[in-house]
């Protein structure tokens, strides 16, 4: 009796070192997606908001408004500076996008993922979906007067 269950708990041993070494070769020898093709897409600005007029100098009230709406949805998965946490740091975001798809990728995050190129860019290097936080158009506005501020615009 002792011996059947040595032989079999062998052999799960065997299977389960062989079939974890052939996974891990398969990942490595998985493809690197082109990100040449993704690069050659526009930016997909949604539907839902076209248009984003920014004002100057800030609004300190939608700033701290905007403050307060990061540190309850968005702080636990970014930083305002330095790398990324969960998903991509914040900083120089408003710098690098425009603020119509800074705003649809708040709030419409599921068809910007479907849709946009870099959102699904930033999808593949995080490899964490970002949430739906149910952020509001207004509360969007504000997020991205703060993330303005966190960019040094006075």
């Amino acid at each position: 009796m002792k011996r059947i269950f040595l032989y079999v708990l062998l052999a799960t041993l065997v299977a389960t070192v062989y079939g974890c070494g052939k996974g891990a070769e398969q990942r490595a020898e998985a493809p690197k997606t082109d990100d040449s093709v993704l690069e050659k897409q526009p930016e997909v600005h949604g539907t839902e908001v076209t248009e984003v007029k920014l004002s100057t100098p800030l609004d300190p009230a939608m700033v701290k408004a905007g403050n307060e709406v990061y540190d309850l949805k968005c702080s636990a998965c970014h930083k305002l500076d330095g790398p990324r946490l969960v998903g991509p740091s914040w900083k120089g975001l408003t710098t690098k996008r425009k603020p119509e798809w800074i705003i649809n990728m708040i709030t419409n995050v599921d068809m910007m993922l479907a849709e946009d190129a870099e959102a699904q860019k930033l999808l593949e290097e995080c490899l964490v979906r970002m949430p739906n936080q149910n952020v509001s158009a207004d509360e969007a506005r504000n997020i991205l007067e703060f993330m303005r501020k966190n960019d040094g615009v006075k």
